[in-house]
């Protein structure tokens, strides 16, 4: 593990992408939005990491992490526990030494979702099936994360997309991983996720009957 946790150069870094291996961002979606290293993937410390990283991520794959200074020896540490060993390093400073142009994503607040579904985004849901039997958006796509990418395969890549979950840490990763697979429309997330949506939104929501009861 000790090995694993070595720092990289943006140019030693740059090559180990090239060479096919996946890029593991580890910090909050908050920081990740504002600037990132195209094809990468977010998974935030913050969150569930371990079971979403291997929910999402192919356990043979070499991984490159990107963290938040001081936080490299605990991402790579978790990434250990759960059988991930296979990890080339970090990228030294973090994207402030990356020397290329970062992406980067843009989020909205939910009273601004009518005026984007007029502009014809289209809504993804991708939070576990019984969240989305509780209650969802109305005209909302449910495509959960936990069976990305392969449900994406019938998504208009090129259409606009606003993406949820319940808070906005799986709408990150699903936005990420999104973009790694070639989406080339607007890709939108929403900041506090379908908790402030049904406060805000309310009668846009549809709950269906079974679920009143629960």
């Amino acid at each position: 593990m000790a090995n694993n946790a070595k720092a990289l150069s943006a140019s030693l870094f740059k090559k180990e992408v090239e060479k096919g291996a996946i890029i593991l961002d580890t910090r909050k979606a908050d920081d990740f939005e504002k600037g990132f290293i195209k094809g990468s993937i977010n998974i935030g410390l913050n969150g569930q990491y371990a079971v979403w990283v291997g929910t999402l991520v192919d356990i043979k794959k070499p991984l490159l992490l990107v963290a938040e200074e001081g936080k490299e020896e605990e991402a790579v540490l978790r990434l250990a526990r759960v059988g991930y060993e296979n990890v080339l390093g970090y990228l030294a400073g973090g994207v402030k030494n990356w020397n290329e142009p970062l992406d980067t994503i843009t989020s909205i607040h939910p009273h601004e979702i009518p005026t984007y579904k007029k502009a014809g985004f289209d809504v993804l849901d991708v939070r576990k099936p019984g969240e989305w039997s509780a209650g969802h958006l109305k005209d909302a796509q449910f495509l959960p994360l936990a069976d990305f990418p392969v449900n994406l395969k019938e998504t208009d890549n090129e259409a606009n997309h606003v993406i949820h979950c319940a808070g906005g840490y799986r709408s990150m990763i699903a936005i990420s991983i999104m973009k790694r697979q070639g989406f080339t429309g607007k890709l939108v997330n929403v900041y506090g996720g379908f908790g402030e949506m049904k406060k805000i939104l309310a009668e846009d929501v549809v709950v269906p009957e079974s679920a009143q009861f629960v």
